[in-house]
């Protein structure tokens, strides 16, 4: 039994724009048809010893992060990233930490790159963000390792009023 044959090593599949468009249909099945199609399309990308189809895939995906795609989009390239992009998606994910829409999104899939300009990022993140976002933020630094004083874990914050009172040693 044969194996099917490879694509060329230095290319992603052609239509990822074409997909990344469709994931805004209104067509209910060809919006998870398109989404499909395009997770397996990165998967097979993100495989070992495909760097070459990963980095032609990671370069046809960054263009879903523009600030001119619909929301939907946004969010699926997000997560398509953060399992095979690098260094090269750092900044364009960091970019939507601004975006009340998909800062969460952004935030969770900074989390997942490895490396530590993801650190910078979101440490330059943690400076400019609104308070509200603040604390998820420094979640995103603390779930990488990193100390973030002045920003206790939510959860550990009391979630209604109690009567226990701290432990006196």
């Amino acid at each position: 039994m044969s194996s099917p044959p490879e694509r060329p090593a230095d290319t992603a599949p052609p239509n990822v724009p074409a997909l990344m468009a469709a994931l805004t249909a209104r067509d209910p099945e060809e919006k998870r048809a398109a989404s499909r199609a395009l997770w397996q399309a990165v998967r097979h990308a993100g495989r070992p010893a495909a760097a070459n189809e990963r980095r032609a895939m990671v370069a046809q995906l960054l263009p879903g992060l523009a600030s001119g795609q619909p929301d939907p989009v946004h969010r699926e390239v997000l997560w398509m990233l953060s399992e095979i992009a690098g260094d090269e998606a750092i900044e364009p994910m960091a970019a939507l930490l601004k975006d009340p829409a998909c800062r969460e999104d952004a935030r969770m899939a900074l989390e997942r790159l490895p490396g530590a300009k993801v650190l910078a990022a979101l440490r330059t993140a943690l400076a400019e963000a609104p308070a509200d976002f603040q604390p998820s933020i420094a979640q995103a630094l603390r779930a990488r390792g990193a100390d973030v004083p002045g920003f206790p874990p939510v959860n550990m914050k009391p979630t209604r009023e109690t009567s226990v009172k701290p432990v006196q040693a």
